[in-house]
């Protein structure tokens, strides 16, 4: 065992409690971790059912949520940017049903989203497309869940963009716990989303997105906000007392104003009437959704009469992961309502994933010594901030 490499875990553990801590010492509106106790939760949850009782008043509610998202991030200051992606693709494989691409896409004029995207080998004229950001680790792009999860939901004939969350991966033009990354990250979730609406290939009615951890945040916030994410299945994530512990998750202030206080419970209700998936398990914050989160955002879909499109699939015996239950879990619901082909992926007596090769990072990279990222890329957190006229 490497002390030094526990030491440097620790230290970087340290430093992320310390820089959050710092962050909501100095702003009383952020709600950061585990802001309330279960108990508390709990009882906010009944003080939040009490402020609607109908279809106006919860979509008067809702609102106030969405604006406090939208005005909390300081989205509505990002530039405009209407297309001009000047994607880069690289590598093309073709593998077991599918096909596996390097791709860039320019977020803004000199900030790239690196990712790869994944496609059925035989493609219809229309196809349902599918966003997969990830959670927090350096490489997580790479890992096998990743590409198993991607590559499966091409095999079922969908168009997959997984992409690197903002410091991590290939996404090192800034630092992951930079002021402004929850707005960095919604913002490229949006470019991803936008950028598959711009193919010919993609169907723009069959658009879904699914994460675990903070990728989880990262589509119930998208979700919330732009109604052209169809489909929504955020994985062990929606908590009504965890607010998510990175300064990509709660380090701006998007859960409460001084008009209004709200949790993730009620931004991932703002999918309905669309299908949602919430996965949860019992070894994390995701524990009580069965009895808690789940039911209230069950009563906001009976305003719609949609309760037949929000499902949850709790896991009392597993961890916090997005592993082969949850998928499959993902993979059912996913097909369902996008379209897919159930058929296309091995089934006896569960669904057979050894088709999937999984492949080297360095094989799934975009930028390379021989390809490096462009001269005009932006680097550091302040030459982003000064871009983007945030200072």
């Amino acid at each position: 065992m490497d002390i030094r490499n526990i030491s440097t875990r620790l230290l970087t553990a340290f430093l992320l409690i310390f820089s959050l801590s710092t962050l909501f010492s100095q702003d009383p509106m952020l709600c950061v971790g585990r802001h309330w106790s279960e108990d508390e939760a709990n009882l906010m949850m009944k003080e939040f059912s009490s402020q609607w009782d109908d279809l106006a008043s919860w979509e008067k509610r809702a609102e106030i949520i969405r604006n406090g998202i939208i005005k909390g991030m300081q989205l509505e200051r990002m530039p405009p940017f209407e297309g001009n992606f000047h994607p880069v693709i690289r590598s093309t494989r073709e593998m077991d049903g599918y096909l596996v691409e390097n791709i860039a896409i320019e977020s803004f004029p000199g900030f790239y989203i690196t990712g790869n995207l994944y496609r059925p080998l035989q493609p219809k004229e229309k196809n349902p497309a599918v966003l997969c950001p990830h959670g927090h680790a350096a490489d997580k792009r790479f890992t096998k869940d990743i590409q198993i999860r991607s590559a499966a939901l091409a095999r079922m004939g969908a168009i997959v963009f997984a992409y690197d969350m903002v410091g991590y991966g290939e996404s090192h033009q800034v630092n992951h716990r930079m002021p402004i990354a929850l707005l960095l990250q919604t913002w490229n979730s949006r470019r991803v989303l936008e950028y598959l609406l711009s193919r010919p290939d993609v169907d723009p009615e069959r658009i879904g997105m699914t994460g675990g951890s903070g990728g989880g945040t990262q589509t119930f916030v998208l979700t919330a906000i732009d109604d052209r994410i169809k489909v929504s299945v955020p994985v062990v994530q929606v908590s009504a007392h965890f607010f998510g512990g990175c300064v990509c998750e709660s380090g701006m202030p998007i859960h409460k104003s001084a008009h209004h206080q709200t949790n993730n419970v009620e931004i991932a209700a703002l999918c309905a009437p669309r299908p949602m998936l919430l996965i949860s398990n019992g070894a994390d914050w995701t524990r009580n959704t069965p009895r808690i989160e789940y039911p209230y955002i069950q009563k906001v879909y009976a305003l719609y009469d949609a309760e037949h499109r929000v499902e949850n699939v709790h896991l009392p015996a597993e961890k916090h992961d997005y592993g082969y239950s949850k998928r499959v879990a993902a993979y059912n619901f996913l097909a369902h309502h996008l379209g897919l082909n159930f058929g296309a992926i091995p089934y006896n007596n569960g669904y057979i994933e050894d088709f999937v090769k999984v492949l080297e990072p360095d094989q799934l990279r975009v930028f390379d010594q021989e390809n490096p990222i462009p001269e005009t890329a932006l680097q550091g957190d302040d030459a982003v901030i000064k871009a983007l006229n945030l200072e």
